[in-house]
């Protein structure tokens, strides 16, 4: 049980954090990097404070999981189709690409193939946080049509990401389940999830008088349809919950439900990306700079240049600004690396190099969007 330090250790964690958003954000930064900041600064490897890795985690645990619940609900697929189709084959063909390419670069470079696959993928995918930052900042330098470009390719990206890890993962040997059941196992999540999305709706009608079991009953659905998918089926929380969202996200009621979450998911991911902060040990990163290189040289030549023959494929508006804003590494892809170094499949050094590209890429996309001088079409 927490004691009383703790609980201030959390509240000071987060005014840090609060306080470090801001000057980030007066840097025309993400306030994301500020997040970071501090939980480097807070963290074993740095001189000083020392927070608590495992209460900061938990927590950050808890808001990846409300993270990705919130955007898979915010995808409506249909509305995809009507408005930009192109675009359901332009993402799933990107991080096919990428996710292949990247791969090969590992396999090249020494990594067995299952684990360059899943650290493929891990670069394949975008941070749907410093997206909606982009598209949402007011030094923004993007247009109407781009920005529900990238917010599109983003969720498509999450997609179809879950249903990669559930393959890879079981191929590399982080799950101990074999490939046919780990499908099998995908397939009765989402019939569940499916029966939640049936009730949710029901449910949300007969409280639209009772605010606070309205706030209550989204987060309680998205932690126990991730905490069900985790145990009884074996799939990571997060993707598990991104699932549930994006079943849930078809029925009317689900604008009520994410506006519900969207405060305390706020709280949480803020407290996910100091916990990700905390990780980042600098003797490991300067002993992955190889590493380091490597993912970013797959970043560029692989997502970055990727995304931007898909985009022009796809009549995006300024597709060569698409690709820079979705070339960082994101929230899925930590979840993806964590998997792999808990089941001894990833050096230190390796992993300690996808943290650190994570500040990199999140800083070169936010600042390299900016400065695109493309006219809108």
């Amino acid at each position: 049980m927490p004691t009383s330090v703790e609980i201030l250790e959390l509240g000071a964690v987060l005014l840090a954090a609060a306080a470090a958003g801001w000057v980030a954000r007066r840097l025309t930064l993400p306030a994301v990097l500020g997040f970071l900041a501090v939980g480097i600064l807070v963290s074993p490897f740095t001189p000083g404070y020392v927070a608590s890795r495992e209460h900061i985690g938990l927590l950050g645990e808890f808001g990846v999981v409300l993270l990705l619940f919130e955007v898979g609900i915010e995808i409506n697929l249909g509305k995809v189709r009507r408005e930009q189709r192109r675009l359901l084959i332009a993402a799933p063909v990107q991080v096919l690409l990428t996710t292949v390419i990247t791969a090969g670069i590992f396999v090249a470079a020494g990594q067995q193939a299952a684990t360059a696959s899943v650290l493929g993928l891990a670069v394949a995918l975008s941070s749907s946080v410093v997206i909606v930052n982009i598209v949402r900042s007011r030094k923004r330098r993007t247009n109407r049509a781009t920005e529900a470009t990238m917010l599109t390719w983003s969720v498509l990206q999450d997609v179809c990401g879950v249903l990669l890890a559930a393959i890879l993962l079981s191929f590399s040997g982080v799950s101990d389940r074999a490939p046919v059941l780990a499908l099998a196992g995908l397939g009765g999540f989402l019939a569940i999830a499916v029966a939640a999305a049936w009730l949710l709706p029901r449910a949300l009608r007969r409280l639209r008088g009772e605010p606070d079991l309205l706030l209550i009953v989204p987060i309680g659905v998205g932690l126990s349809l991730a905490g069900i998918g985790a145990k009884a089926f074996g799939l990571p929380a997060a993707l598990a919950a991104f699932i549930a969202g994006l079943v849930v996200s078809e029925s009317p009621e689900s604008a009520v439900a994410r506006r519900q979450l969207m405060p305390f998911r706020d709280v949480f991911a803020v407290l996910f990306f100091v916990s990700v902060g905390t990780l980042i040990d600098p003797a490991a990163v300067m002993a992955g700079l190889p590493w380091l290189g490597l993912i970013l040289f797959a970043l560029v030549l692989a997502k970055v240049l990727v995304t931007a023959g898909a985009a022009a494929w796809a009549r995006a508006s300024r597709p060569l600004q698409v690709a820079v804003g979705m070339g960082q590494v994101g929230e899925l892809s930590f979840v993806l690396a964590s998997l792999l170094i808990g089941a001894g499949l990833l050096t230190a050094d390796i992993y300690a190099a996808l943290l650190a590209a994570v500040v990199v890429s999140i800083v070169a996309s936010t600042v390299g969007v900016r400065l695109h001088w493309q006219r809108a079409h």
